[in-house]
Protein backbone atom coordinates (compact mmCIF):
# COMPACT_ATOMS: atom_id res chain seq x y z
CA UNK A 1 0.00 0.00 0.00
CA UNK A 2 1.22 3.55 -1.07
CA UNK A 3 1.55 6.27 1.34
CA UNK A 4 -1.10 9.16 0.15
CA UNK A 5 0.29 12.64 0.01
CA UNK A 6 -3.29 14.40 -0.13
CA UNK A 7 -1.23 17.60 0.01
CA UNK A 8 0.58 17.24 -2.94
CA UNK A 9 -2.57 16.14 -4.24
CA UNK A 10 -4.17 19.55 -3.68
CA UNK A 11 -0.79 21.10 -4.35
CA UNK A 12 -1.01 22.97 -0.85
CA UNK A 13 1.27 23.12 1.88
CA UNK A 14 0.95 21.52 5.32
CA UNK A 15 0.83 24.82 6.84
CA UNK A 16 -2.31 25.72 4.40
CA UNK A 17 -5.50 27.26 6.25
CA UNK A 18 -8.82 26.08 5.40
CA UNK A 19 -9.78 28.64 3.24
CA UNK A 20 -6.83 27.69 1.05
CA UNK A 21 -7.52 24.05 0.84
CA UNK A 22 -10.98 24.69 -0.02
CA UNK A 23 -10.55 26.99 -2.87
CA UNK A 24 -7.85 24.58 -3.64
CA UNK A 25 -10.04 21.45 -4.02
CA UNK A 26 -12.88 23.88 -5.66
CA UNK A 27 -10.62 25.17 -8.53
CA UNK A 28 -9.21 21.25 -9.23
CA UNK A 29 -12.72 19.52 -8.99
CA UNK A 30 -14.13 21.96 -11.90
CA UNK A 31 -11.01 21.25 -13.79
CA UNK A 32 -11.36 17.79 -13.63
CA UNK A 33 -14.88 16.96 -12.98
CA UNK A 34 -16.26 14.09 -15.67
CA UNK A 35 -18.93 16.36 -16.91
CA UNK A 36 -15.69 18.45 -18.18
CA UNK A 37 -13.61 15.72 -19.25
CA UNK A 38 -16.35 13.19 -20.97
CA UNK A 39 -14.33 9.28 -21.50
CA UNK A 40 -11.52 10.64 -20.39
CA UNK A 41 -10.16 8.25 -17.90
CA UNK A 42 -7.57 10.33 -16.63
CA UNK A 43 -9.52 12.92 -15.27
CA UNK A 44 -11.62 10.50 -13.57
CA UNK A 45 -9.29 8.94 -11.49
CA UNK A 46 -7.54 12.39 -10.93
CA UNK A 47 -10.92 13.96 -9.81
CA UNK A 48 -11.52 10.74 -7.70
CA UNK A 49 -7.90 11.84 -5.86
CA UNK A 50 -8.84 15.01 -5.51
CA UNK A 51 -11.99 14.13 -3.90
CA UNK A 52 -10.62 11.56 -1.47
CA UNK A 53 -7.26 14.45 -0.39
CA UNK A 54 -10.08 17.10 0.77
CA UNK A 55 -12.41 14.24 2.18
CA UNK A 56 -9.78 13.93 5.04
CA UNK A 57 -8.09 17.27 4.79
CA UNK A 58 -11.20 19.56 4.58
CA UNK A 59 -12.51 18.10 7.93
CA UNK A 60 -10.24 19.03 11.00
CA UNK A 61 -10.96 16.03 12.61
CA UNK A 62 -9.42 13.34 9.78
CA UNK A 63 -7.05 16.13 8.94
CA UNK A 64 -5.31 16.27 12.51
CA UNK A 65 -5.30 12.06 12.61
CA UNK A 66 -4.00 12.10 9.28
CA UNK A 67 -1.38 14.73 9.93
CA UNK A 68 -0.64 12.01 13.23
CA UNK A 69 -0.08 9.41 10.66
CA UNK A 70 2.88 11.31 9.17
CA UNK A 71 6.18 8.91 8.81
CA UNK A 72 4.50 6.72 11.17
CA UNK A 73 1.43 5.12 8.75
CA UNK A 74 3.16 1.93 8.13
CA UNK A 75 2.72 1.05 11.99
CA UNK A 76 -0.80 2.39 11.41
CA UNK A 77 -1.40 0.19 9.06
CA UNK A 78 0.31 -2.83 10.86
CA UNK A 79 -2.43 -2.12 13.87
CA UNK A 80 -4.93 -2.01 11.65
CA UNK A 81 -4.56 -5.30 9.85
CA UNK A 82 -4.49 -6.77 13.89
CA UNK A 83 -8.07 -5.33 14.43
CA UNK A 84 -6.84 -2.18 16.02
CA UNK A 85 -9.25 0.80 14.68
CA UNK A 86 -7.13 4.20 13.96
CA UNK A 87 -8.14 6.18 16.14
CA UNK A 88 -11.94 4.75 16.84
CA UNK A 89 -12.47 5.96 13.15
CA UNK A 90 -15.03 3.45 11.61
CA UNK A 91 -16.94 5.39 9.13
CA UNK A 92 -16.25 8.25 6.64
CA UNK A 93 -18.54 11.64 6.98
CA UNK A 94 -19.80 12.52 3.40
CA UNK A 95 -21.20 15.59 4.81
CA UNK A 96 -21.02 19.03 3.23
CA UNK A 97 -18.12 21.99 3.80
CA UNK A 98 -18.28 25.45 4.51
CA UNK A 99 -18.02 28.65 2.39
CA UNK A 100 -20.10 27.48 -0.31
CA UNK A 101 -18.65 24.31 -1.56
CA UNK A 102 -18.33 20.86 -0.18
CA UNK A 103 -16.97 16.85 -1.01
CA UNK A 104 -19.08 15.00 -3.14
CA UNK A 105 -21.70 12.82 -1.68
CA UNK A 106 -21.22 9.42 -1.44
CA UNK A 107 -24.50 9.11 -3.35
CA UNK A 108 -22.96 11.11 -6.15
CA UNK A 109 -19.92 9.40 -6.23
CA UNK A 110 -21.73 6.73 -7.14
CA UNK A 111 -23.46 7.84 -9.60
CA UNK A 112 -20.24 8.78 -11.40
CA UNK A 113 -18.41 6.41 -10.57
CA UNK A 114 -20.03 3.23 -10.09
CA UNK A 115 -21.39 1.49 -6.54
CA UNK A 116 -17.43 0.55 -6.05
CA UNK A 117 -15.99 2.15 -3.44
CA UNK A 118 -14.33 5.56 -5.30
CA UNK A 119 -11.55 5.98 -2.48
CA UNK A 120 -8.16 3.95 -1.95
CA UNK A 121 -7.19 1.17 0.25
CA UNK A 122 -5.02 3.74 2.04
CA UNK A 123 -7.93 6.06 2.89
CA UNK A 124 -10.21 2.72 3.24
CA UNK A 125 -7.57 1.06 6.03
CA UNK A 126 -7.50 4.47 8.00
CA UNK A 127 -10.09 6.66 7.64
CA UNK A 128 -12.98 4.08 6.95
CA UNK A 129 -15.20 2.49 3.69
CA UNK A 130 -17.75 4.56 4.09
CA UNK A 131 -21.33 2.62 3.72
CA UNK A 132 -21.03 -1.32 4.19
CA UNK A 133 -20.80 -2.99 0.97
CA UNK A 134 -22.77 -2.36 -2.70
CA UNK A 135 -26.18 -3.94 -1.14
CA UNK A 136 -26.06 -1.07 2.00
CA UNK A 137 -25.45 1.52 -0.54
CA UNK A 138 -28.29 0.50 -2.99
CA UNK A 139 -30.87 0.69 -0.34
CA UNK A 140 -29.70 4.47 0.55
CA UNK A 141 -31.19 5.30 -2.75
CA UNK A 142 -34.49 7.04 -3.34
CA UNK A 143 -35.38 7.72 0.53
CA UNK A 144 -35.77 11.32 -0.25
CA UNK A 145 -31.99 12.35 0.65
CA UNK A 146 -31.40 15.83 -0.21
CA UNK A 147 -28.42 16.80 -2.56
CA UNK A 148 -27.53 19.88 -3.39
CA UNK A 149 -27.40 20.52 -7.43
CA UNK A 150 -24.11 21.06 -8.64
CA UNK A 151 -22.85 24.26 -10.22
CA UNK A 152 -22.53 24.26 -14.02
CA UNK A 153 -20.36 26.36 -16.50
CA UNK A 154 -20.93 27.27 -20.27
CA UNK A 155 -19.09 29.10 -22.41
CA UNK A 156 -20.35 32.20 -24.64
CA UNK A 157 -18.82 33.70 -27.19
CA UNK A 158 -19.32 38.13 -27.21
CA UNK A 159 -18.71 40.88 -29.37
CA UNK A 160 -16.42 43.64 -27.93
CA UNK A 161 -19.78 45.66 -28.76
CA UNK A 162 -21.20 43.62 -26.38
CA UNK A 163 -19.23 44.02 -23.35
CA UNK A 164 -19.06 47.77 -23.97
CA UNK A 165 -23.18 47.93 -23.90
CA UNK A 166 -23.64 44.82 -22.08
CA UNK A 167 -26.44 42.28 -23.55
CA UNK A 168 -29.35 39.81 -22.90
CA UNK A 169 -28.57 36.06 -23.91
CA UNK A 170 -31.08 33.62 -24.51
CA UNK A 171 -29.86 30.63 -23.95
CA UNK A 172 -30.84 26.99 -24.19
CA UNK A 173 -29.51 24.30 -21.07
CA UNK A 174 -30.36 20.93 -20.52
CA UNK A 175 -29.52 19.28 -17.39
CA UNK A 176 -30.63 15.72 -15.78
CA UNK A 177 -32.35 14.96 -19.13
CA UNK A 178 -34.78 18.62 -18.52
CA UNK A 179 -34.75 21.64 -21.34
CA UNK A 180 -34.79 25.08 -20.72
CA UNK A 181 -34.65 28.19 -21.96
CA UNK A 182 -32.63 30.97 -20.15
CA UNK A 183 -33.03 34.68 -20.24
CA UNK A 184 -29.44 36.07 -18.58
CA UNK A 185 -27.99 40.41 -18.53
CA UNK A 186 -24.65 39.86 -19.58
CA UNK A 187 -23.63 43.26 -17.62
CA UNK A 188 -21.62 46.05 -19.38
CA UNK A 189 -17.43 45.89 -19.07
CA UNK A 190 -17.07 41.99 -19.09
CA UNK A 191 -13.94 40.54 -20.15
CA UNK A 192 -12.27 37.76 -22.12
CA UNK A 193 -12.30 35.16 -19.44
CA UNK A 194 -14.81 36.71 -17.50
CA UNK A 195 -17.27 34.49 -15.18
CA UNK A 196 -21.02 35.58 -15.27
CA UNK A 197 -22.95 33.53 -12.27
CA UNK A 198 -26.72 33.04 -12.81
CA UNK A 199 -27.97 32.14 -9.21
CA UNK A 200 -29.77 28.83 -9.27
CA UNK A 201 -29.77 27.73 -12.76
CA UNK A 202 -27.68 24.65 -12.74
CA UNK A 203 -28.57 20.94 -11.76
CA UNK A 204 -31.53 20.85 -9.81
CA UNK A 205 -31.15 19.64 -6.07
CA UNK A 206 -32.22 15.87 -4.85
CA UNK A 207 -35.12 15.80 -2.04
CA UNK A 208 -35.86 19.63 -2.06
CA UNK A 209 -32.44 20.55 -1.81
CA UNK A 210 -31.34 24.36 -3.49
CA UNK A 211 -30.73 23.88 -7.20
CA UNK A 212 -26.45 24.97 -8.30
CA UNK A 213 -26.00 27.89 -9.97
CA UNK A 214 -24.60 27.94 -13.64
CA UNK A 215 -21.38 29.92 -14.68
CA UNK A 216 -20.61 31.65 -18.23
CA UNK A 217 -17.67 31.88 -19.06
CA UNK A 218 -16.63 34.85 -21.34
CA UNK A 219 -15.17 34.73 -24.51
CA UNK A 220 -13.87 37.59 -26.98
CA UNK A 221 -14.18 37.59 -30.54
CA UNK A 222 -11.70 39.75 -32.42
CA UNK A 223 -12.41 42.62 -33.45
CA UNK A 224 -11.71 44.13 -36.58
CA UNK A 225 -10.40 47.42 -35.97
CA UNK A 226 -10.38 47.65 -32.06
CA UNK A 227 -7.70 46.06 -29.32
CA UNK A 228 -9.03 45.50 -26.39
CA UNK A 229 -6.22 46.13 -23.43
CA UNK A 230 -7.83 45.86 -19.64
CA UNK A 231 -10.26 48.79 -19.48
CA UNK A 232 -8.30 50.73 -22.43
CA UNK A 233 -8.94 50.41 -26.28
CA UNK A 234 -6.67 51.01 -29.24
CA UNK A 235 -7.38 52.06 -32.68
CA UNK A 236 -5.43 53.36 -35.55
CA UNK A 237 -6.12 56.72 -37.07
CA UNK A 238 -5.46 57.72 -40.32
CA UNK A 239 -4.21 61.15 -40.63
CA UNK A 240 -2.70 62.24 -44.24
CA UNK A 241 0.63 63.56 -44.27
CA UNK A 242 0.15 67.29 -45.20
CA UNK A 243 -2.07 67.33 -41.79
CA UNK A 244 0.84 65.00 -39.78
CA UNK A 245 3.70 67.64 -41.11
CA UNK A 246 1.76 70.53 -40.54
CA UNK A 247 -0.77 69.46 -37.82
CA UNK A 248 -4.32 70.39 -38.16
CA UNK A 249 -6.99 68.00 -36.82
CA UNK A 250 -8.18 64.01 -37.59
CA UNK A 251 -11.73 61.86 -36.77
CA UNK A 252 -10.98 59.27 -34.87
CA UNK A 253 -13.56 56.44 -34.74
CA UNK A 254 -15.28 55.15 -31.17
CA UNK A 255 -16.22 52.22 -30.40
CA UNK A 256 -19.92 53.25 -30.45
CA UNK A 257 -19.89 54.34 -33.97
CA UNK A 258 -19.46 57.77 -33.07
CA UNK A 259 -16.28 60.19 -34.09
CA UNK A 260 -14.22 62.85 -32.19
CA UNK A 261 -11.96 65.07 -33.43
CA UNK A 262 -8.30 64.59 -32.49
CA UNK A 263 -5.76 67.57 -32.64
CA UNK A 264 -2.98 66.87 -34.13
CA UNK A 265 0.71 68.56 -33.68
CA UNK A 266 2.76 69.67 -36.30
CA UNK A 267 5.28 67.26 -37.01
CA UNK A 268 3.39 64.15 -36.04
CA UNK A 269 5.34 60.66 -36.24
CA UNK A 270 3.74 57.90 -37.80
CA UNK A 271 2.53 55.12 -34.81
CA UNK A 272 2.60 58.27 -32.27
CA UNK A 273 -0.19 57.58 -29.87
CA UNK A 274 -2.64 59.96 -28.22
CA UNK A 275 -5.28 59.27 -25.70
CA UNK A 276 -8.57 60.44 -25.49
CA UNK A 277 -10.02 60.23 -22.18
CA UNK A 278 -12.93 58.06 -21.04
CA UNK A 279 -14.05 56.33 -24.78
CA UNK A 280 -12.71 52.98 -23.22
CA UNK A 281 -14.73 50.26 -22.14
CA UNK A 282 -16.69 50.48 -18.74
CA UNK A 283 -16.05 49.12 -15.26
CA UNK A 284 -18.57 46.33 -14.54
CA UNK A 285 -21.00 47.47 -11.73
CA UNK A 286 -19.77 51.08 -12.53
CA UNK A 287 -20.92 51.72 -16.17
CA UNK A 288 -20.19 55.67 -15.78
CA UNK A 289 -16.37 55.01 -15.01
CA UNK A 290 -14.85 53.98 -18.38
CA UNK A 291 -11.49 53.37 -19.76
CA UNK A 292 -9.50 55.44 -22.48
CA UNK A 293 -9.40 55.03 -26.38
CA UNK A 294 -5.72 55.37 -27.41
CA UNK A 295 -5.41 56.29 -31.43
CA UNK A 296 -2.40 55.39 -33.35
CA UNK A 297 -1.17 57.84 -35.90
CA UNK A 298 -1.03 55.91 -39.38
CA UNK A 299 0.58 58.73 -41.67
CA UNK A 300 -1.53 57.98 -44.89
CA UNK A 301 1.24 58.84 -47.83
CA UNK A 302 -0.17 59.57 -51.35
CA UNK A 303 -0.71 56.83 -54.07
CA UNK A 304 -1.00 58.72 -56.89
CA UNK A 305 0.43 62.19 -57.67
CA UNK A 306 -1.32 65.56 -60.13
CA UNK A 307 1.26 67.17 -62.01
CA UNK A 308 0.98 70.19 -59.47
CA UNK A 309 1.58 68.08 -56.53
CA UNK A 310 4.45 66.42 -57.83
CA UNK A 311 5.80 69.78 -58.76
CA UNK A 312 5.52 70.82 -55.06
CA UNK A 313 6.98 67.41 -53.97
CA UNK A 314 9.83 67.94 -56.66
CA UNK A 315 10.32 71.74 -55.07
CA UNK A 316 10.21 70.33 -51.08
CA UNK A 317 12.51 67.16 -52.23
CA UNK A 318 15.23 70.19 -53.95
CA UNK A 319 14.91 72.06 -50.87
CA UNK A 320 15.54 69.51 -48.44
CA UNK A 321 18.69 68.86 -50.62
CA UNK A 322 19.96 72.31 -50.80
CA UNK A 323 19.95 72.70 -46.80
CA UNK A 324 21.47 69.01 -46.47
CA UNK A 325 24.96 70.53 -48.58
CA UNK A 326 24.49 73.72 -46.14
CA UNK A 327 24.59 71.33 -43.56
CA UNK A 328 27.42 69.07 -44.04
CA UNK A 329 29.62 72.02 -45.06
CA UNK A 330 29.18 74.03 -42.29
Amino acid sequence: MEFKDYYATLGVTKAASEKEIKQAYRKLARKYHPDVNPGDKRAEARFKEINEAYEVLGDPAKRKKYDELGANWKMYEQAQAQGAPFGGQGHVDFGGGQGGFRTMTQEEMEELFGEATPFSDFFTTFFGGGLGGGEARRGTRGRGRQRPGRDVEHEIELTLEDAYHGAMRRLSLKHDGHARTVDVRIPAGVGDGSRVRVAGEGEHGAGGAASGDLYLRVRLSPHPEFERKGRDLYVQAAIPVTTAVLGGEAEVRTLTGKTVRLRIPPLTQNGQVFRLKGYGIPTVGRPDEKGDLYARAQVLLPTELSPREREHYEALAKLARTQAKAHSAA
